[in-house]
């Protein structure tokens, strides 16, 4: 199984619906980093997806796949569970 990792804020719709389908893909485990209680990890975010500044920002495994949109994307072409490890 690939470990997810998933930069969110406390308020956002579109984290929620990412760990509900991540969830339901079979994804066991999700670490979920708040750059909201943890504003420092912003700039960590930023680094690692190439600038982006918006939540959610998702990995699996070593690989940024990207937010909410993208993850249905992937899903929506059978690559999800496979990246999952599922």
């Amino acid at each position: 199984m690939a470990k997810v990792v998933m930069y969110s804020t406390g308020m956002c719709p579109y984290c929620v619906r990412a760990e509900q389908l991540l969830t339901r893909k079979g994804a066991e485990e999700i670490e979920k980093i708040r750059v909201d209680i943890e504003p420092e990890r912003l700039q960590e975010m930023m680094e690692k997806s190439n600038g982006q500044r918006s939540v959610p920002q998702i990995f699996i495994g070593d690989i940024h796949v990207g937010g909410y949109d993208d993850i249905v994307d992937l899903d929506m072409e059978g690559q999800l569970i496979p990246m999952l490890g599922s």
